[in-house]
């Protein structure tokens, strides 16, 4: 199946500017170096710790901030040329669910207004139709028409979730980035807005990257799942493959970590340790290796590329690739 989008190599640096002159310094390495495919239709999560660079990747793939580096395709079509008129015109398919409703929607407006907005600014049908399609809008996404001339601030968490959702879906989007959608709400309410999410792919059909610190959310959700590390995808599977045989130390260690019942403090020791190191100066070599249990010689050296470990199965690590064997070759060659 040919994807719907392509990203090869996506870098997101933030310069730091100090001194009187405000020259550049440094740089946050936010995303370093992406590479991933999302296939029309499916739903393709995103997880890692927090300040991995999760939200950054989301906010580059629809332009919201502009890449340093990379390449990014849309139905073949190279997202970065993209220019004025054209760009607009291609936002229309590539939406966005914040993680925060209440900061995302303005305060000033009334709940029609907001969902009228994408209508006005992309013209996408005549200003008499606009009142009518935000009123079906808002009874699909289970709120009374009646609180078009209500402001954000007069609903709860879900019901702002619910209005941001349906402003995404206003200009009937293909692709849909939600970023942490449901981690500021009740868990009651995160379920019914799962379902409301799931119920608007199987009618729209849509394609989402869902980005989340909850990994149990994701299994409940997502088809594949790639994890992210400093920045970088250090493994991308298929959910049940993932979740049950995940192959990089950082996804088994945040596996074991999700909470269980009747676990008890045998299960957590298996939680990671230290902080995550700076995205200024990540560590030379593969990033994970000042926490990984089980780092050896090479590790602080070389970066590890992503390698097949099965189907539809990359990972990267040192412990599936070239340095590993190396090891244990000079290691037998010692024994010998």
């Amino acid at each position: 199946m040919t994807p719907l989008l392509e990203v090869r190599d996506l870098r997101k640096h933030f310069p730091i500017h100090k001194g009187f002159l405000r020259r550049e310094t440094a740089s946050v390495h936010a995303v370093d170096g992406v590479s991933l495919d999302v296939a029309p239709g499916e739903t393709l999560g995103i997880v890692g710790e927090s300040g991995c660079g999760k939200s950054t990747l989301g906010r580059t793939l629809v332009r919201l901030y502009e890449p340093t580096g990379g390449q990014m395709t849309y139905r073949g079509e190279d997202l970065l040329a993209l220019q004025g008129e054209r760009l607009r015109a291609m936002r229309r398919n590539l939406q966005m669910i914040f993680q925060d409703p209440f900061a995302s929607l303005d305060p000033r407006m009334t709940v029609g207004q907001i969902l009228c907005e994408p209508y006005k600014v992309h013209n996408a049908c005549p200003p008499r139709e606009r009142h009518e399609r935000a009123r079906a809008l808002l009874e699909r996404v289970g709120l009374k028409a009646a609180y078009m001339n209500r402001y954000p601030h007069e609903f709860s968490g879900g019901q702002r979730q619910r209005i941001s959702i349906a402003r995404a879906m206003a200009l009937n989007p293909e692709l849909v980035v939600a970023d942490e959608p449901v981690s500021a709400l009740d868990v009651s309410i995160q379920a019914q807005i799962l379902n409301l999410l799931k119920d608007l792919q199987s009618e729209f059909r849509l394609t989402y990257i869902f980005i989340s610190h909850d990994l149990a959310v994701v299994d409940h959700f997502c088809d594949r799942v790639a994890v992210m590390y400093l920045g970088r995808i250090i493994e991308i599977a298929p959910r049940d493959e993932l979740f049950s045989n995940p192959r990089h130390p950082y996804t088994q260690a945040l596996i074991e970590a999700i909470p269980r019942v009747g676990t008890g403090k045998r299960r957590m020791q298996a939680a990671l340790r230290g902080e995550v190191p700076s995205p200024i100066e990540p560590p030379i070599g593969c990033h994970f290796h000042p926490r990984c249990p089980k780092r050896f010689e090479g590790c602080d050296r070389e970066y590890p590329q992503l390698v097949e470990a099965g189907p539809g199965h990359r990972v990267a690590c040192h412990l599936e690739g070239s340095i590993s064997d190396a090891v244990e070759n000079r290691v037998a060659g010692v024994a010998q």
